[in-house]
C-alpha cells in the first residue's frame, strides 16, 4: 500500500477507537493532533472534515470520518487480519448489524440522555433506554465474539464503546459489559494504542480538564 495514512485525532475523545483499529491494522500512519476549540473549526481542518470533529483518516485522496465508517474502511485494507468476516456470509451480516447498531441507535441514545431529551420510543430510532441496553447485554453476554468466532472490528467498536461510557459514568457496569469491554482491551493493539494516546493527555487536555487544573 503506497498511499498515506493520515490519522486526525484527540486523545481524550472517540478518536481513541479509531486508534485501537489503526494499532490492529499493523498499518504505518501518520499522527495530526487537533485540538479542540479553534484548531478543530479552523478552515484547514474543516477542509478535512466539514463536521470539525475527530477522528478523520486520509488516505490518499480519499477522506474517511465516523468511527465505524473508518473501522470497516480500515478493516477492508488488510483482508489477511480477518478484521471483517467473508463478504456475503453470515458472519459479515453480524458483523454490519452490530457496528451501526452502535454507531445509529446506541450513539443517538446516550446524546438524548445527555441531553436530557428522550424522544418518544414510537419515534426514536433507539426505541427506548430500556431496549438499547436489553440489546446490549444480551449481545455481548456469554460471548466472546459478535460475528463468527474470531476477533472483528465489530468486537473492538463494542469493546471501546462499552469500556467509554463505562469509564465515564453514563453506563452501568453490569456483569456482561464488563467482562466483555475487559477481555478485548487486553489486546496487544488495544494497549498500544491506549499507551500512545495517553502519552498524549498531558500536552492536549480536554478543555474541561484544562479549565479544571488552571
Amino acid at each position: 500500500m503506497s498511499k498515506t495514512l493520515t490519522f486526525y485525532t484527540h486523545p481524550v475523545s472517540r478518536a481513541r477507537i479509531a486508534r485501537w483499529m489503526l494499532e490492529e491494522t499493523g498499518l504505518p500512519y501518520e499522527e495530526v493532533v487537533v485540538d479542540f476549540g479553534t484548531p478543530m473549526k479552523s478552515p484547514e481542518y474543516l477542509a478535512v472534515n466539514p463536521m470539525g470533529k475527530v477522528p478523520a483518516l486520509r488516505h490518499g485522496d480519499v477522506v474517511v470520518t465516523e468511527n465505524a465508517a473508518v473501522c470497516a474502511y480500515l478493516a477492508e485494507l488488510v483482508p489477511e487480519k480477518g478484521l471483517a468476516p467473508p463478504a456475503g456470509s453470515p458472519e459479515r451480516a453480524a458483523y454490519y448489524r452490530w457496528l451501526f447498531f452502535l454507531a445509529g441507535p446506541v450513539e443517538a441514545m446516550f446524546t438524548a440522555r445527555l441531553a436530557g431529551a428522550f424522544a418518544e420510543p414510537m419515534t426514536a430510532g433507539y426505541g427506548s433506554e430500556a431496549d438499547v441496553l436489553g440489546v446490549l447485554e444480551q449481545a455481548v453476554s456469554g460471548r466472546e465474539f459478535l460475528a463468527g468466532d474470531r476477533f472483528t472490528a465489530a468486537d473492538l467498536y463494542m469493546a471501546a464503546f462499552l469500556g467509554y461510557y463505562m469509564m465515564i459514568g453514563m453506563l452501568e457496569k453490569r456483569p456482561a459489559f464488563v467482562e466483555y469491554a475487559s477481555r478485548h482491551a487486553q489486546r496487544p493493539a488495544a494497549i498500544a494504542a491506549n499507551a500512545r494516546d495517553d502519552a498524549l493527555v498531558p500536552a492536549h487536555p480536554h478543555p474541561a480538564q484544562a479549565g479544571a487544573a488552571a
